[in-house]
């Protein structure tokens, strides 16, 4: 994974709004606006298990957001690499999260991305989360 940013200004610019529209749709419980910014072909990896498809990545994320009664999602931009059409790039997550009984978490994680330009628009092709603290 790169370290620093580099690539096209509003590149680096567009990722960080990828970024930034992610974490707003968590805070919304969107999954429409959240599930727009995976490519179609897309796979997440998270904590031992790989879910490939946009529809199949949105599926987990409204099951996993269910158990749920609030979620905050925070993003800290650590890398990002554009060569023409694909990137890669590093990010660290805050999270709250409190169940329906009212247990509350906050996790700290990881995310090692790769995007991909599709019609002029950043997406994830990939996301790998490690969890740092739970």
């Amino acid at each position: 994974m790169p370290d620093g940013f580099s690539g096209p200004p509003e590149d680096l610019a567009a990722i960080r709004q990828l970024h930034d529209r992610y974490a707003d749709a968590v805070f919304r419980r969107d999954a429409a606006a959240w599930g727009q910014l995976w490519a179609k072909d897309a796979t997440w990896s998270l904590m031992g298990m790989e879910v490939a498809g946009r529809d199949a990545i949105v599926g987990l994320w409204e099951q996993a957001m269910s158990g749920f009664a609030f979620v905050a999602f925070f993003v800290q931009p650590a890398s990002t690499t554009i060569t023409g059409h694909e990137g890669e790039g590093r990010i660290y997550t805050n999270e709250v999260l409190e169940t329906h009984e009212g247990v509350q978490t906050r996790p700290v994680g990881r995310y090692e991305d790769r995007y991909t330009r599709e019609a002029g628009q950043w997406l994830f092709s990939h996301r790998n989360f490690t969890l740092l603290k739970g």
